[in-house]
Order: structure tokens, then sequence, then C-alpha cells
């Protein structure tokens, strides 16, 4: 229902027009987020393009948990918590003093990183390996030599599954290049230039512990360039490329390894037979002396051949296929 005016209201409105006040009306402004940018460092990475590198370090994030579960004989959760674009003077920042770091390179390209253990993930990695429960305390966070070579079978590992993580890329090969505890000695790029840094959570049981890999994007030019020419709905390691799914799976079928034995014949004795034989002694077979051998595989007979000498060894001939 429409508010009826008085007329005290109308004789004010008719004053106002005479006079020539206008009657403005109040307008609500909306204020839109404003957001920062930065002119000297514009962003190298994509949001697409990181959600790429999420999906490919979630992989390697699998492939490292069942490592480390066959190795620590315990449940071990790895989740991906993060992956940013920061600063290096950033991040160099957050590292803790004295850490455990390890700087590697992607051979024959520019591109160098670190890979970040805490302090604490490391004492308990190297407990674990040596059969503790890795519920120790130690009174500093320093990484002797010793604990350096011990933690050298997992880095080395997270360095083959980087590597098979990233053949969704292309084919590169991670090196692993010093160990380092302290950040400052650790330069992998400039303070002012870019890094890309993926984080993750280590569980082991109710402890949860931080690792991080931390990328200087200074020469991921390359990189950049192929993630944008490729679909990630169709992306595959870059060693299949130009094959199909059926040629991998026949590959991959064609060099597994088959028990195969070989049955010369059959025969039945009595128990006083066969507690009474002696050296030199023959049992009569079922198979005359012109059939073949049966060959089989899983326990199933799918070949017929000749037993014979190749190159002064024993060898069967394959004569005939069963179908």
């Amino acid at each position: 229902m429409a508010e009826l005016l008085s007329q005290q209201e109308i004789d004010q409105l008719l004053s106002n027009v005479k006079s020539g006040i206008e009657i403005k009306e109040t307008s609500t402004k909306i204020e839109k987020e404003v957001i920062p940018f930065d002119f000297r460092l514009p962003n190298r990475i994509s949001k697409n393009q990181l959600r790429t590198m999420r999906n490919i370090h979630e992989n390697f994030s699998e492939g490292l948990s069942s490592f480390l579960v066959s190795k620590l004989q315990t449940i071990v959760n790895i989740t991906v918590t993060s992956v940013d674009q920061i600063y290096y003077s950033e991040y160099v920042l957050s590292v803790p003093n004295p850490a455990c770091l390890f700087t590697f390179d992607l051979v024959d390209t520019d591109i160098k990183g670190i890979l970040e253990i805490s302090p604490e993930l490391a004492i308990t990695l190297v407990e674990r390996l040596l059969g503790g429960t890795g519920s120790g305390t130690k009174q500093h966070n320093i990484i002797t030599p010793i604990e350096q070579k011990i933690l050298g079978v997992v880095v080395e590992r997270i360095m083959e599954d980087l590597h098979k993580a990233w053949q969704m890329i292309d084919n590169y090969e991670f090196e692993v290049d010093r160990f380092e505890p302290d950040v400052d000695f650790a330069q992998i790029t400039s303070p002012s230039e870019s890094v890309l840094l993926v984080s993750f959570e280590i569980s082991f049981g109710e402890k949860a512990f931080l690792m991080n890999i931390c990328f200087a994007t200074y020469a991921f030019d390359t990189i950049l360039a192929k993630l944008s020419l490729q679909k990630l709905s169709s992306i595959r390691p870059a060693r299949y490329k130009g094959t199909t799914s059926h040629e991998i799976i026949s590959n991959k079928i064609y060099d597994a390894n088959i028990p195969i034995k070989i049955e010369f014949g059959e025969a039945e004795i009595t128990m006083n037979e066969l507690s009474g034989l002696k050296k030199g002694d023959i049992i009569k077979l079922k198979t005359k002396i012109n059939e073949g051998v049966k060959v089989k595989v899983d326990n199933k007979t799918v070949f017929f051949g000749k037993v014979g000498v190749l190159n002064n060894k024993k060898a069967v001939k394959i004569t005939h296929k069963i179908f």
C-alpha cells in the first residue's frame, strides 16, 4: 500500500520546488575489494598452472607415503597443504635455524630447489629407520653426518618420486646437490625473485610434521610453456608420448616374469618300492620316448616340446601349442 502524504508534507514539497531546492536521493555505494599488485614482480605462474603443480605433487605424495609405510612399518599420511608463489626472502625468513635442507638440481636445466625437512621430522625418521618408535627426544636439532647418511635413503627416494610425478610434464631428472643446516648458504636465487613453495603435512599416528619443496622459478619458462600447451585431462608421462594405452599395457605384460615347469612324465609306484629306491635305479614312466614333454605355465599345460641340448645346456624345444 502506497504511503499517503499529509497536507503539511505536500506544502513543504511545493515550497521546495518553487525555491529551486533539489532533493537528492542517497545511494548506497558497493565498495569493491582492492587487490594489491606488485609491478616489480608479477606472478610467473597462473592459477591454472598452480593447480596443475598441486595435482603433480599430490601424485608424488601418494608414492612417497607408500614407500614410508613399507620402510617404517606404520601408517603414514602425506597431504599437500599449500602451493604458493612467494618471494625467496619470505621463504628464507620462515626457515628455522638450524634446519635440515637438501639442495637439488633438475639435470640439464637451470632450475634449482630446496627440500626442507623439519628437524623434528628428520629426527623421527632417523629413529624409526633404526628400529625405534620415534618418540625419543634430542637436546638439539642439529643433524649429524651419520643422521644425514641415514636420511639419504629417504631423500633419494623423494628425488625418484619427484622424477616419476614430473613425467606428466617431461622426463626431468632430480639430483641431490648437498646438505645445508643454514638456509643462508643454500642460496638458489636472489631474495627479490619469486619461488614456488609446495608444503606437505606428514602424519605418523597422532604426530604431524612439515616438509617443504621450494623451486626457483626464474628458469620455469620452459616448464610453464609445456603446462600451457598440454591438457590435464589427456596428459600422460613424456616417455609414453605417441603410444596408446593398449601398447603400454601390452608392453608391461610382455615384460612380466612367468614361472614355467617341464613335466617329463608320470609314474605310479608303491610306498614299498619308493622306500627301496637306490642310486642308479630306473623308474619307468608312462610317457614314451617319442612323445613330447609337457610345458606348464602356472600348473596348466600350454605347450608340448622335445628335450635336447643347446650350447651345452639342457633345453626344451616347443613343438606345438595347446589351444
